[in-house]
């Protein structure tokens, strides 16, 4: 399947800071690639709040987010998992600008462009999008998603990882996969097949039921995902924020702590900073 035409923006006077992620909290991240700007499923409801789950299902939220909208610096893009409360509330459908590209399934492509965003593109798993600015390139490719047990995912709203991959001239990509809200199943087996090097995970956890059926990745889960797919670094990211969400983050850790497991583990907290190299080879982090 061809790739859909190039984004091309324009020149950037802010410094490239190279690779940096703030969690903001649920799935919702501010990534800093190089020189792009990139924000992951905006999720911006307030502690007791209600995320919309359809169906006329709601949960509501335990946690306040780190950041609000009017806060986050200036965005070149947003890279979205599926079209849920949690994941694109109205807060968001409110607040940010109509014109962002938003990289996404057709499913929410749609939605998006029922609430007046004129920029979303549709992916369908593994095809890609590519953002340039100057000699920097950032491709963006679905990656594979489940988001619950046949026959309830008919039900569900389709879902997508993501692989970001950052490249400037001939240099080798840096890679960042983005797990969106799956469980654990036979599709992902081809993502490691696909990207034998990838230098920094998120993890969607949180253990998400609703009528009791598990809908995200648990401890166990997760785990096997990292041992299948072999990141270098993995953050979690996704827990604890809703009252769907049932399995708490020391869960993780305790599963984590009793596997041999050859990613490194980072756990940032909400409104946290973790610096990344924006390089293949000179990898090295720190967490403010």
């Amino acid at each position: 399947m061809a790739d859909p035409p190039v984004i091309e923006l324009e020149p950037s006077s802010a410094a490239d800071v190279g690779g940096e992620l703030v969690f903001i909290g649920t799935a919702t991240v501010l990534l800093r690639l190089g020189d792009f700007t990139v924000l992951t499923d905006p999720n911006f409801l307030h502690r007791g709040d209600h995320a919309k789950l359809g169906y006329g299902l709601r949960s509501k939220r335990l946690t306040e987010p780190a950041m609000t909208i009017a806060q986050l610096p200036s965005l070149d893009l947003i890279v979205l998992s599926h079209h849920h409360g949690d994941h694109f509330d109205e807060v968001a459908a409110r607040e940010l600008r109509k014109d962002l590209p938003i990289v996404t399934t057709a499913h929410a492509a749609r939605k998006l462009t029922a609430q007046g965003f004129t920029a979303p593109v549709a992916l369908d798993t593994w095809q890609s999008q590519v953002v340039v600015r100057g000699d920097a390139r950032l491709r963006i490719t679905a990656m594979p998603g489940k988001h619950g047990p046949q026959p309830l995912d008919a039900l569900l709203p389709p879902v997508m990882g993501s692989m970001l991959e950052l490249t400037r001239g001939s240099e080798a990509p840096l890679r960042l996969y983005i797990s969106g809200d799956t469980l654990l199943h036979d599709a992902l087996e081809e993502i490691p097949r696909r990207y034998a090097d990838i230098d920094l995970a998120l993890i969607h956890l949180g253990g998400t039921r609703i009528l009791g059926v598990l809908l995200t990745m648990d401890a166990d889960q997760g785990v096997r995902a990292l041992q299948l797919i072999r990141p270098h670094t993995a953050v979690p990211i996704h827990y604890d924020d809703y009252t769907v969400f049932k399995e708490p983050l020391e869960e993780f850790e305790r599963v984590v702590a009793a596997t041999s497991l050859a990613t490194e583990i980072q756990y940032v907290e909400r409104g946290a900073t973790y610096r990344f190299a924006s390089r293949p080879g000179t990898r090295g982090s720190t967490a403010t």
